[in-house]
């Protein structure tokens, strides 16, 4: 995956499958955190993709869309998890009235919905995953923007393979 230095895209083609992403993604984390941006249009599984990350990693609570209040805390695990949902925010500066500094020190995992909305505030990206809705399923690309981005990339690749989740061929 990362070892080939492109983005990982693969085709999921239910939101079992865009779940199950979620959970190998949680298990490649490791212990040092990671800032995750997740792009895609209304409907194209953020949410989806977040709640099998957090489940995966054993959360059995209710998740929900923190679209409302912004972030919400998910304190049941050795480090703090954060799950940011930023469609609602109408100009970036709005970012820095939630006091996300102290969100983002390691070993933190920030999953962050929207974070073009907070361009410019927020602290660059580890991995960005973009969703786009392909026919009845889902288009993903990963893309690792850190040396610990890489890391998880390279983790993740192995995950996926034993989950059934198969890397499209490279349309270089």
């Amino acid at each position: 995956m990362s070892t080939k230095n492109r983005p990982t895209t693969v085709a999921l083609a239910s939101d079992d499958e865009t779940t199950r992403f979620g959970a190998c993604l949680g298990q490649a984390l490791g212990s040092r955190g990671a800032i995750i941006y997740l792009s895609g249009d209304l409907g194209a599984g953020k949410t989806t993709l977040s709640r099998g990350l957090i489940r995966g990693l054993g959360y059995q609570g209710p998740v929900k869309s923190p679209t409302y209040t912004l972030v919400e805390p998910y304190e049941y695990f050795d480090f703090p998890l954060y799950h940011f949902d930023l469609y609602r925010l109408s100009d970036p500066e709005e970012v820095e009235f939630l006091g996300v500094d102290e969100y983002f020190a390691p070993p933190a995992v920030c999953l962050i919905e929207w974070p073009s909305r907070g361009q410019g505030f927020l602290p660059a990206p580890d991995l960005t995953i973009r969703l786009q809705i392909d026919g009845r399923g889902r288009r993903l690309v990963c893309e690792a923007g850190s040396l610990a981005g890489h890391e998880i990339a390279d983790r993740l690749q192995a995950l996926l393979h034993d989950a059934g989740i198969q890397e499209l061929p490279s349309q270089d």
